[in-house]
């Protein structure tokens, strides 16, 4: 008897493409096992099987994209279930036995290559593949970790909780390393100093948080800070503001700066591209998709632009104005937020001086903007009263290098600094 294993209702993301298959044909898989990961600009996403058996056949492959109710793979009926899977035919051991069994020991069984140390008995616990590979990198053996999941299944907290519990133990003895050659920072029980109270992160910090770590991770940043004297495009803003208010939308600074970006951005093109998979070239984009950081009461999204190149500064603020409103409302679609090919997260109506924006893989730069200055700046005779707006550019230093950095800047400085170029 075979069953079809579809996309379950995950929420208002439609087209989501699959970044990684997470099982094969031939495994046993559990009600629950994770089998593929999803990902848009702004989420990852594990989508979990509705039911257990063996897969027969996968109906998805990485890159596709799916929605609520895709087939993602067959399964054949397993009439074993879940016990055959969590219980090995030669271990009748209860849960603590494994601990007690020596990390080095070889296990005849195994056909597979040499694997790492903590491959030991992975066979035996109830984790999905994921979680498994998450275990193997940061070289947590599964064996000793107690699952709080359904079952007894072990989650990924279970997994990150046991790497923060063995930090004291690595701290007190010769120096080791946690996953990835990062040390945990260790939990702190901070109502021994105080009330405490947990409060739940809005769904969106929770999905963007992993994101925005792994790119700080992998990415090497650096910022190159700079201000542009936008005094004469501020007053002809103003102006344009005006009119706008009539119509029932409004021009602000940032349709100035995704207009003169997208002209930056085609004479340094580096900076407009991402980094090929097998890392020793770059995609070289010929199109034009600006994402910007809209502020909600969930915290921050990010909305695009799309062919922002193709469109003049009255349709690019339109654009600005419906897109924000979308994000404040929640009615963001997940295609609202893909494809973006540079960002631009401004603070200017809060504040700041500047600051380290963090860049949006597989993006290669973001540009930082903080509250405008009146500012004394020398003609070549006397210091004059300019309106200087700072920028902060982050950007990926193995695609773009210090002097290609300061030229982008450079360039859309003069964008800024003289309006009728934006009209180029």
């Amino acid at each position: 008897m075979t069953t079809e294993v579809k996309v379950p209702d995950i929420g208002d993301f439609d087209a989501v493409p699959v970044v990684t298959v997470l099982v094969s044909v031939g495994d046993t898989i559990a009600v629950e096992d994770a089998i593929i990961e999803l990902e848009s600009d702004k989420a990852t996403m594990e989508v979990p099987s509705s039911h257990a058996g063996v897969v027969k056949e996968i109906k998805v492959a990485e890159g596709d994209e799916v929605s609520e109710g895709t087939v993602v793979l067959i399964l054949e009926a397993d009439e074993t279930g879940d016990d055959a899977k969590d219980a090995p035919k030669e271990e009748p051991k209860t849960e603590d036995a494994p601990k007690q069994e020596a990390p080095k020991k070889e296990e005849p069984k195994q056909d597979a290559a040499p694997a790492p140390k903590t491959d030991a008995g992975f066979n035996k616990v109830h984790a999905s593949p994921s979680v498994r590979a998450f275990a193997r990198r940061v070289e947590v053996d599964l064996t000793t970790v107690n699952g709080s999941g359904r079952k007894g299944r072990i989650l990924r907290e279970d997994v990150e909780g046991a790497l923060k519990a063995a930090a004291p133990a690595a701290s007190s003895g010769a120096p080791s390393q946690g996953g990835m050659g990062i040390p945990p920072i260790p939990a702190v029980d901070f109502s021994k100093f105080g009330p405490v109270e947990d409060v739940d992160m809005p769904r969106i910090k929770k999905i963007s948080g992993p994101a925005l770590h792994r790119s700080w991770l992998n990415i090497p940043h650096v910022t190159h800070n700079d201000e542009a004297d936008i005094t004469e495009l501020d007053k002809y803003r103003k102006e344009m503001d005006t009119h706008a208010k009539e119509e029932g939308y409004r021009v602000t600074l940032l349709s100035f700066v995704i207009k003169a970006s997208v002209s930056a951005l085609k004479q340094h093109w580096e900076v407009n591209s991402s980094i090929h998979p097998d890392g020793d070239k770059l995609i070289k984009k010929d199109f034009y998709n600006i994402g910007f950081a809209a502020d909600t009461p969930n915290g921050l999204m990010v909305p695009v632009i799309k062919d922002a190149d193709r469109k003049g500064l009255v349709e690019i603020s339109k654009d600005l104005m419906e897109l924000s409103k979308a994000a404040r409302d929640g009615n963001l679609k997940s295609k609202d937020m893909q494809g973006a090919t540079f960002t631009i997260s401004s603070l200017g109506g809060i504040g700041g001086t500047s600051f380290t924006p963090i860049v949006n893989a597989p993006e290669v730069a973001i540009l930082g903007l903080t509250r405008s200055k009146m500012a004394p700046v020398w003609n070549g005779s006397e210091f004059e009263p300019r309106l200087m707006q700072p920028l902060s550019l982050s950007y990926d230093h193995r695609a773009i290098d210090g002097a290609l950095a300061a030229r982008f800047c450079v360039t859309l400085k003069g964008l800024l600094g003289d309006m009728r170029k934006l009209m180029w």
